[in-house]
């Protein structure tokens, strides 16, 4: 089954890290160094500003957002005002790349380990950031890590592994440590880049270099299948029902972004639902 998506929002410098939160859609344009808010009548609005590249967030439980902005996550309280919610450089020496927060605060933080794309490759890490702010690395040896989920009945946390070609999962534990890493899905020679999981517990997970977005079961199995004009980046179920796929594209070369504005948020509409409430 393919699907046409439709354009939504155009012309950012660099769009990615799709969020569906209190019914609205939220996407980082880290070219301008800022999170929108995309409004029903199609327009936007600044939630947050960060010079960071990259510069991705989430929502606590609370409704407040965490950003990555290199070696720190920042925290935007009720006043729009911004907090180191933690120092990343106890953690690793790397910048920080994407971020995921579970229903209980904590956020899961990685690093692809090398300054990309400058500098050899060298495997990455994931690491757990408390609600009260202290770090640890909590998985190391991945290979690019890239997008990442948790699970509906958040027991387990999904990371895209872009070098690997594979979706591997750990088991969450009570003090949100990992533990029993696993292949989830080997992807053949595709590249995940960013993932979300839908309420029957497949992925869809966005890709670069082969310019499509996937759904795919636990083992690999390809579901439905999103053809796109350029590089998919990352992303997200929302809606009013959680039932439209928006997926960040933009153009991509052997030496990255074309120069321009090209990348876009498109959607697709799906009949399995994103995970949670919408």
């Amino acid at each position: 089954m393919t699907s046409t998506p439709r354009v939504v929002l155009d012309s950012l410098a660099f769009g990615e890290s799709p969020r569906w939160h209190d019914g609205r859609l939220y996407v980082s344009d880290w070219g301008a160094g800022e999170v929108l808010a995309l409004e029903a009548d199609g327009s936007t609005t600044v939630a947050a500003r960060a010079q960071a590249f990259p510069l991705c967030f989430d929502f606590l439980p609370d409704g407040r957002m965490l950003l990555v902005a290199g070696m720190a996550v920042l925290r935007q309280e009720s006043d729009g005002s911004l907090v180191t919610h933690t120092d990343l450089g106890r953690v690793w020496p790397t910048g920080a790349n994407d971020i995921v927060v579970d229903d209980g605060g904590n956020a899961y933080v990685n690093t692809v380990g090398f300054d990309f794309p400058n500098a050899e490759y060298r495997p990455g890490s994931v690491g757990l950031v408390r609600p009260d702010g202290t770090a640890e690395v909590v998985a190391d040896g991945i290979a690019f890590p890239n997008g990442m989920a948790v699970s509906p009945d958040g027991a387990t946390l999904l990371v895209a592994e872009s070098y690997g070609n594979v979706i591997t999962a750990f088991d969450i534990g009570a003090d949100g440590r990992l533990s029993g890493r696993r292949v989830w899905a080997s992807l053949g020679e595709d590249n995940p880049d960013g993932i979300c999981v839908d309420a029957e517990g497949a992925v869809w997970y966005a890709d670069v270099p082969h310019a499509h977005c996937i759904r795919v079961a636990e083992g690999g199995r390809v579901l439905q299948t999103v053809d796109l004009d350029r590089g998919g980046f990352a992303c997200v179920l929302g809606g009013p029902e959680r039932r439209t796929l928006y997926v960040v594209t933009n153009q991509w070369g052997p030496q990255g972004p074309g120069e321009g504005r090209h990348s876009q948020v498109v959607a697709v509409e799906v009949e399995v639902p994103g995970a949670g409430h919408p």
